[in-house]
């Protein structure tokens, strides 16, 4: 679609409430993090239209937003971002495209890693090269703070920091952020990355260890943590997430990597005992299982940078989040199962390209381990 605005580096998706609407491309937009943007963007932006491409892979969840079927605004097509006619067709009717579309499980890409490639890396370029020839306004790359790797006891991760994955699915991710800015730097393509810490909330598939370990002791089952459970991540709310996203497609910098993080680093250990206090689980429903291949130490943001530049700040305390996350999921059963439903009947399927929802499989335990 040709450009409607002068300058990328404007307020593009606020500057269409008063002027021509603007088309977002979505990719992976049933899924957790893509679902959550789809609905801020539609809830915040009265002139911005959401076109989203999901394949529906296990992770991909229709249920996520099917009260938006009928939405004026809303238009959801089923395909593979590595689809090069679907992915041109489609671009040549939007102005903006977010790529939240990835294979994200670590234990996942351990196993059976060709996928993670495929997917994250070549659909990506595939969506950059439709970008291009179309010509569109911004293109915003979602990553992850795991393409940087493992940090020490202190320090943060800056958008200046050396890129060193540790797993096949972090490396991916690399890969592709590399591939995107590449595009920016010989095309001239207004690409935005953003890198973003661990995310929770409502609607997280349950192999990611919040709604994991609830589902788990919902069936009276141990909660598996990897190692010592000293491991460290940064926790955000999905709901920030997606308005931090939000932000940099509406004023980023073409260019530019913005880290996105809420300065709310915890253990696993403290997460999983935040979770039993709250479930009222005993202290030995811990099992400590074998540490995972690579399993990086310590993860934390500094996110000053889109704070300062963008205006945006994380608005959601952690423990109302959490709070509110496990209420959701005691609250939500028939989510639950329809999940595992589909689950198992992808797993019969005899071309899935995703193995059965068996995270810690790497070390063939009998109990699986949450990824981290």
């Amino acid at each position: 679609m040709a450009s409607t605005h002068t300058s990328p580096s404007v307020s593009l998706l606020a500057s269409a409430n008063n002027g021509p609407p603007i088309n977002v491309l979505v990719t992976g937009g049933c899924g957790f993090i893509g679902s959550w943007l789809v609905r801020h963007l539609l809830s915040t932006y009265a002139q911005v239209s959401v076109i989203n491409l999901d394949k529906l892979t296990y992770a991909g969840n229709p249920d996520n937003l099917a009260d938006l079927a009928n939405h004026p605004r809303y238009r959801f097509v089923q395909g593979d971002i590595r689809d090069q006619g679907l992915v041109h067709q489609l671009m040549g009717d939007v102005s903006v495209c977010i790529n939240a579309a990835a294979h994200t499980h670590v234990d996942r890409s351990i196993t059976g890693p060709d996928i993670f490639i495929s997917t994250n890396v070549i659909g990506t370029q595939v969506l950059l090269e439709a970008a291009r020839l179309h010509q569109i306004e911004k293109f915003v790359q979602i990553s992850t703070d795991e393409v940087y790797g493992s940090l020490g006891p202190t320090g943060r991760f800056t958008e200046t920091s050396p890129i060193d994955p540790s797993s096949p699915y972090s490396a991916s991710k690399a890969a592709a952020d590399l591939i995107a800015m590449s595009y920016y730097r010989t095309y001239g393509l207004p690409v935005c990355i953003t890198r973003c810490s661990n995310n929770y909330g409502p609607n997280q598939y349950p192999e990611k260890l919040i709604p994991f370990f609830i589902l788990r002791a919902n069936r009276g089952e141990k909660l598996p943590v990897y190692g010592d459970g000293l491991n460290v991540r940064d926790w955000i709310h999905v709901q920030d997430h997606s308005a931090a996203v939000a932000a940099v497609v509406d004023r980023g910098r073409p260019g530019e990597v913005y880290n996105v993080g809420s300065d709310n680093e915890r253990t696993n250990l403290e997460i999983t005992r935040l979770l039993m206090q709250q479930l009222q689980l005993a202290e030995d429903c811990i099992e400590y299982v074998t540490d995972r291949p690579g399993h990086d130490r310590r993860y934390a943001i500094d996110s000053s940078k889109i704070q300062t530049e963008l205006g945006w700040k994380p608005q959601q305390s952690f423990e109302q989040g959490l709070q509110d996350t496990v209420r959701w999921y005691q609250n939500n059963p028939a989510w639950v199962e329809h999940v595992l439903q589909r689950q198992a009947q992808m797993a019969e399927e005899p071309e899935a390209e995703t193995p059965p929802f068996l995270p810690g499989a790497w070390h063939m335990a009998k109990t699986a381990a949450p990824a981290l």
